[in-house]
């Protein structure tokens, strides 16, 4: 019995870690996805708004929920590394390498798959239309990294 609750003791934190990102994303109204990059970081330009460049960052990433490949969607403008009007990549999401393990919070396209909306939602009460999404890589010790659209910088837009 003694080592059934020492073993039980040990697995529980790892069980709630597991469990964080789905936890975290379910209570910020959003989908969640797991999976493996696989597909280099790409820029894609986007429209002004008051003056600031609305530029993305995609990547593709096997799901591991259904194994199908999905196109993400990340704004740029919220990386914390953003520089207003760049016509590249933040460093932060470059950084995304093939074979990365991510977890994603965010919106599902309704057409083809994808995901989009995986950033912070600049404290509106979150929806299944506006969740509070993010994006992080897992760590090799299964921790989560931090989430890397999480800067408030230009939630003004918005406002």
């Amino acid at each position: 019995m003694k080592k059934f609750l020492v073993a039980l003791c040990l697995m529980t934190p790892a069980m709630y870690a597991m469990a964080d990102g789905q936890t975290d994303c379910d209570a910020a109204a959003g989908s969640y996805l797991t999976g493996t990059v696989n597909g280099k970081p790409t820029f894609a330009d986007g429209k002004a708004l008051q003056g600031v460049k609305l530029s993305h960052t995609h990547i593709t990433v096997k799901a591991d929920q259904d194994g199908r490949t999905y196109d993400v969607a990340m704004d740029n403008v919220y990386a914390a590394d953003y520089h207003k009007n760049s016509t590249s990549i933040p460093k932060s999401l470059a950084a995304f390498a093939i074979g990365d393990k991510v977890e994603m919070c965010g919106q599902l396209y309704t057409s083809g798959y994808g995901i989009h909306w995986v950033h912070d939602n600049c404290n509106v009460t979150p929806d299944s239309a506006h969740p509070n999404g993010f994006v992080k890589k897992l760590l090799a010790n299964g921790d989560e990294g931090a989430n890397l659209e999480a800067s408030e910088a230009y939630c003004y837009l918005w406002n």
